[in-house]
């Protein structure tokens, strides 16, 4: 039959075969350039109208914005005739951009415009209120309507007016697809959905890979589960509600997760969780996590509990019978929900008792209470002194051997005890993991001690590569993989901040275990370990100062996320729990590198007490371990530098408005003193004085009278608010003089400075009086004045020193200058008659009440 077809455009959803795939501006529909002329086919002439209804015609912004608005975009439809006597079935053919002639009308109901529903015309209605009665009559008769945020988003973006199906108020859910669960009224899950629909986002029935987020009311059903596996963001009701209170706000998207993680739903809700078998404080940890993840606790036994929580090692047989409906699962589904930020499945972490047939039958079979039973004693006895000539050289730890006094003073660290087993088969494998051990090891006839410590040094050097491996394998690789279910579980530099180095210490560390492996086997008491240590000297240095030097602030980062994101404490939960972590913490795992070095220096002095001296590698040993004492020297200078210029940090986000220039290679914190300020200088009498004195500078900052707000990084770390305000940054070479105000009942702890500005003619005067008890007056002062004498190259600190007396000197006030000026004489008099250090002078009443006409010269500080 002949394609009978012609082409119109409609602005009316009942047009539509299919209006499912227009929830949105779909992209698999084809768009044309603007509209001119005939096309492929006639197309008729159509006008396009832009309508403001009541209230939208009043608005000036939303007018200005449709003056900018040139296009819009119109579907076109294609009718088929199948055959006589039928109605055509109409479908979408395209969207094409129709230019817009008239900017826009204006009404104030539907009565006045009678043309609505013409096929020559394409009118899009903006409408203020999607609630009302005329938005109603408009969505029935088929209309389009706006909301006035998408136009002003199509302005500020030079966008076309887009073309949807339904009523479009706002992008704030465009390009999200959405999948619902779990509702049972149909009033409330129509409100979620036209919400959704408003607001631009597309509605899935059923759940696809193509669904971005699914709505759900419960935490049980195939949808869920789906969701789950597939790391889809699961989110409560409240969230489409509280996005459409926002609808009005420009460049607001729901899926922002600064707004979406909020009203995720938490892993344990609808969830009534009993432990059994843990500590006390396991226990209040865990019940405390549970409510924190949105469910709640119940004593174990009470008959509303949904999940009973075992302790798999500590309980081996369940003190009731569970129903049915009771989930009995093991710990780690309690920490894997939490890491995955999502109920995980509990058919895998299901409970097993320990007196099970399975278990029964398999405990059978070892019995050794058979007429065969002497038959099996001997193979089992063989067996065990096989596995034991095998593991004389495998990565367990071996037999402690006694201490002996060392030359080097350095703290016995030896890495043999508690030892992790070797990781394997998760994630990645490092490639110089990938050889594998030699395990044939010949015996020497007679074990001589330089090759019992030898092999020592080998063992305790693959029970290290073990751990770092262990480390790499068990805790970096899967924090850095991509696509983790819930989002990553913490950014990537907070991983940089907590394993450093590890990988390069790895890489570095394999390469030696290899060589001490090839040395063993093939041994000969004239080969050379110290070679081994001195061909990768210089790799040492490079990769164990950074990771050494920074180990406090690793351990600070992890208790700090560990606290802060409870996915990162349940990941932690989870793989310490592994058997290759040998029960120990990741911040135990991690000090390891720092004990490694003295401890291969010890071993390595070990080895040369039992050499000859007419051994070559004596004199190498000496040179490896001379080696190792430069690595550990430049590790602590490292360490030095970088705590001074942490020091330097912390009080550059501690004080607002320092200048950017007292980070300095050379400058270091010497003394942090809390102080009040007696004078009106350098702020105002009374106000808290902090001095940060530096080796070349004395920074002054007052405290804060308002602190705003909390300091985010661009990586989304937020710090606390600066506590202080920068008041001035003074070289040191500007303080002339130090004066100890004498101790009286009114005046404690006080002293001044005599400062020269070099942007000032005269003095100023800065007094302060010492808050803290911790540091004696007369320490800081001299302090002080040995830094100011390094300062301007002068051996006599002390004679910068000068005795105040308070109250022996009457003045009038009144006079800064005259105050000022007889204060410098006074000094100068008392220099010059060759009064002993320290000498003493009368100062100025400064802790009397100034007046405000103070002369310019003096009152201005920097």
């Amino acid at each position: 039959m002949a394609d009978n077809s012609i082409l119109v455009s409609t602005a009316g959803k009942s047009l539509l075969a299919d209006t499912s795939i227009f929830d949105s501006k779909v992209s698999e529909i084809s768009k044309e350039n603007e509209f001119i002329g005939s096309a492929e086919e006639e197309m008729p002439q159509i006008e396009t109208r832009v309508i403001l209804v009541q209230e939208a015609g009043k608005q000036e912004e939303l007018i200005r914005a449709l003056k900018t608005i040139k296009i819009m975009e119109v579907p076109v439809i294609k009718i088929k005739e199948s055959c006589s006597g039928k109605t055509g079935e109409k479908l979408i053919k395209s969207i094409i951009n129709m230019e817009i002639k008239v900017p826009y009308l204006m009404i104030e109901s539907m009565e006045e415009f009678e043309d609505s529903d013409s096929a020559e015309f394409e009118n899009i209605f903006v409408v203020m209120d999607f609630q009302d009665a005329i938005f109603n009559n408009l969505y029935k008769a088929d209309c389009r309507v706006l909301g006035p945020p998408i136009v002003l988003n199509c302005a500020q973006k030079g966008e076309p007016l887009p073309f949807s199906c339904r009523p479009l108020y706002c992008a704030s859910m465009l390009n999200l697809v959405l999948c619902f669960t779990g509702f049972r009224k149909k009033e409330e899950l129509v409100k979620l959905v036209t919400l959704a629909h408003h607001m631009g986002g597309t509605i899935r029935k059923d759940f696809n890979s193509k669904v971005t987020h699914l709505v759900a009311n419960c935490t049980q059903g195939e949808k869920f589960r789906v969701a789950v596996s597939l790391g889809t963001p699961i989110m409560k009701p409240e969230w489409i509600f509280k996005a459409w209170e926002r609808r009005n706000e420009q460049d607001f998207c729901a899926a922002a997760d600064e707004f979406g993680n909020e009203f995720k739903v938490p892993p344990f809700q609808d969830c009534m969780l009993s432990f059994l078998g843990f500590s006390d404080e396991e226990r209040a940890n865990m019940e405390e996590m549970t409510e924190m993840q949105g469910g709640h606790c119940l004593p174990v036994g009470d008959e509303q509990c949904t999940h009973l929580i075992v302790e798999e090692n500590a309980i081996k047989e369940l003190p009731f019978e569970p129903s049915k409906k009771l989930y009995v699962v093991k710990q780690e589904w309690f920490w894997g929900s939490i890491q995955m930020d999502a109920r995980a499945g509990e058919s895998m972490y299901l409970y097993e008792k320990a007196n099970t047939p399975e278990l029964k039958k398999s405990v059978s079979l070892l019995s050794l209470s058979t007429p065969n039973s002497n038959r099996k004693r001997r193979r089992l006895k063989e067996t065990l002194a096989q596995l034991a000539r095998e593991t004389d050289i495998s990565p367990f730890p071996p037999r402690k051997r006694p201490s002996a006094e060392h030359s080097l003073s350095i703290g016995s660290l030896l890495d043999i005890s508690n030892t992790p087993e070797s990781s394997s088969n998760y994630g990645e494998t490092p490639k110089s993991c990938t050889k594998p051990s030699k395990n044939s090891t010949p015996v020497p006839p007679k074990q001589s001690a330089r090759w019992q410590v030898a092999k020592e040094l080998y063992q305790t050097e693959s029970n290290y590569v073990d751990i770092l491996a262990t480390i790499i394998q068990l805790f970096q690789i899967p924090l850095e993989e991509e696509g983790q279910r819930g989002g990553p579980i913490l950014a990537p530099e907070e991983i940089k901040a907590i394993f450093g180095s590890i990988p390069d210490i790895f890489d570095v560390h394999t390469k030696i275990k290899e060589d001490l492996e090839d040395l063993i086997i093939n041994w000969d008491e004239s080969k050379s370990i110290g070679d081994i240590f001195l061909k990768y000297s210089k790799d040492l240095v490079k990769i164990y100062p950074p990771f050494v030097n920074f180990f406090e602030m690793s351990k600070e980062t992890i208790v700090k996320c560990e606290k802060q994101k409870p996915r990162f404490h349940a990941f932690l939960k989870i793989n310490q729990a592994k058997p290759e972590c040998g029960r120990q913490s990741l911040a135990e795992l991690l000090i390891r590198p720092v004990q490694r070095l003295p401890s291969v220096a010890l071993l390595l002095n070990d080895l040369k007490k039992h050499t000859s001296d007419d051994n070559p590698d004596k004199n190498t040993l000496e040179r490896a371990i001379g080696s190792l004492k430069e690595v550990m020297t430049h590790i602590n200078e490292d360490k030095r530098k970088t705590e001074a210029q942490k020091q330097i940090f912390d009080v550059v986000y501690e004080v607002d408005g320092c200048p950017a220039n007292l980070l300095s290679s050379h400058r270091s914190l010497v003394q942090r003193v809390e102080t009040i300020s007696l004078g009106e200088y350098p702020c105002d009498r009374g106000e808290q004085v902090t001095l940060f004195l530096f080796n070349d500078c004395l920074e002054i900052a007052r405290k804060r009278h308002k602190v705003i707000g909390t300091f985010k990084s661009p990586h989304g770390h937020t710090r606390p608010p600066a506590a202080l305000k920068h008041i001035h940054l003074m070289p040191l070479s500007q303080i002339k003089k130090v004066l100890d105000i004498k101790e009286t009942e009114d005046c404690h702890n006080a002293f001044a400075l005599l400062v020269r500005p070099p942007t000032e003619q005269a003095n100023v005067l800065l007094s302060f009086q010492m808050t803290s008890e911790d540091l004696p007056k007369d320490t800081w002062l001299k302090m002080l004045c040995r830094h100011v004498a390094n300062t301007i190259c002068k051996a006599d600190a002390e004679n910068l020193i000068y005795t105040a007396d308070p109250e022996s000197f009457e003045v009038n006030t009144k006079d800064m200058d005259s105050t000022l000026s007889r204060a410098s004489r006074a000094i100068k008099k008392t220099s010059k008659r060759g009064i002993p250090s320290p000498s003493l002078v009368s100062l100025p009443a400064f802790f009397e009440k100034r007046s405000h006409t103070l002369s310019r010269s003096t009152t201005h500080l920097i």
